[in-house]
């Protein structure tokens, strides 16, 4: 114990052992208050669990309280279109703007619609895997677990696919403020630059749907109603951006954390091998075991007790859904990645009312690489020494996985 510094959460340890060291912190002291970052930090299963029910006395508004106090402090230098976006984002509101846009967009993004794009994500992953190398080092994330999500989600919102090395880009730039990647001190000023690009790449694109919609997403933002009440243009512009950058961002580290999971268990890879139909149990594991969401953060509107402290009002939360995840009280022998695992109810994708829109999306495309890799492939083999996370709180991201495709002997 006296080795884990428990209040660094962008420590060694923590990005890139994150079961150990928040597993321990669950044992130690499992509602605990963090000096670094200044807020509780909740790793009990039961507890991160009632966390996300609890949108009332815990709300998600990162530009109220605590958080909205300190982003005006930490990017007092962005110019405001930052800020204007990202404050429209609905999973980071409350209700009853989160349950108005929410309503509205889920009218549009359907999983009806979602599961009418499986025969497309069908042969788009099967179009990449053909044009990879077999037997030699290939960059995985970077030649397939990044292209697929993004021509997904590019086709369903109706934006040009062409543009997909630029959504990375305004992505990567985005998502440094989003998760609050370490070692960028210009983090704000080059997400500000990222918001602005994309309102001006999407922005003429809105307004052509309006005049001429398509059977896309997009189109379906644009046009929704509920009641006499619609999007208004910039709530469209705003949330395309955060569906293009969790459309592919998430799904890209869902799909290699997967394929390194498999290589550390290959019994297990084998067992996918061998049960058509088994990849959807699949991807709900590799979601428990790795999933590429790791925490996610709240605030007390007023004191509360819980775990025997006193969390004070406008205290910040961080909800650790890695440990809640491997809470042994939940998940029977949760250090075994198991792909037969039934009630699994992990919390990757949050719980409650800010349960993720896009996870249907996700789980999709997941389960169409992981079905194909498995039927082409006796391995997928990792190359890396060592695999490393990129230094951040909230995400669970690769900073690179390299692997060598291994085709079945004929």
């Amino acid at each position: 114990m006296p080795l884990i510094d428990f209040d660094d959460l962008l420590s060694e340890q923590a990005v890139n052992h994150p079961v150990a060291f928040y597993g321990a912190l669950r044992e130690h002291d499992p509602v605990h208050f963090n000096r670094w970052w200044n807020g509780w930090v909740l790793t009990r299963y039961d507890d991160v669990a009632w966390a996300f029910r609890s949108h009332e006395p815990l709300p998600s508004d990162r530009f109220e309280g605590p958080w909205g106090d300190d982003f005006a402090l930490r990017e007092k230098d962005v110019r405001g279109v930052l800020f204007e976006v990202l404050s429209k984002f609905f999973v980071w509101k409350d209700p009853p703007y989160h349950t108005r846009v929410r309503t509205l967009v889920n009218k549009a993004f359907s999983p009806r619609s979602i599961e009418e794009l499986r025969p497309r994500a069908h042969r788009l992953v099967g179009r990449l895997i053909d044009e990879l190398p077999v037997d030699e080092p290939v960059d995985f994330l970077g030649r397939f677990a990044f292209q697929l999500p993004v021509v997904v989600i590019s086709e369903y919102l109706g934006i040009p696919t062409e543009s997909r090395d630029l959504i990375k880009t305004w992505s990567d730039d985005l998502g440094a403020v989003i998760f609050v990647r370490g070692q960028m001190s210009d983090r704000a000023k080059r997400a500000e630059e990222a918001v602005e690009a994309m309102i001006d790449f999407l922005r003429p694109i809105v307004r052509d749907r309006r005049r001429d919609p398509r059977p896309d997403l997009l189109s379906g933002l644009v046009h929704v109603e509920e009641g006499r009440d619609s999007l208004t243009e910039d709530e469209v512009i705003a949330n395309t951006i955060l569906m293009v950058f969790a459309g592919h961002e998430t799904t890209m580290n869902l799909i290699g954390n997967g394929v390194a999971a498999f290589f550390a268990h290959p019994d297990q890879w084998r067992r996918l091998q061998a049960g058509p139909g088994s990849e959807r149990m699949a991807v709900e594991e590799v979601l428990r075991w790795d999933g590429p969401i790791r925490t996610q953060t709240r605030w007390a509107r007023e004191p509360l007790e819980l775990g025997g402290r006193t969390i004070g009002a406008r205290d910040r939360i961080l909800l650790v859904q890695v440990a809640a995840n491997h809470d042994p009280a939940a998940f029977d022998h949760p250090e075994r990645f198991d792909i037969g695992r039934v009630h699994n109810r992990h919390l990757t994708f949050g719980h409650g009312i800010h349960t993720c829109l896009g996870a249907p999306l996700a789980r999709m495309e997941a389960q169409e690489a992981f079905r194909q890799l498995a039927d082409r492939f006796e391995r997928v083999d990792v190359l890396d020494d060592r695999l490393t996370y990129h230094p951040t709180i909230i995400s669970g991201s690769l900073s690179g996985l390299h692997v060598a495709l291994r085709p079945k002997e004929k």
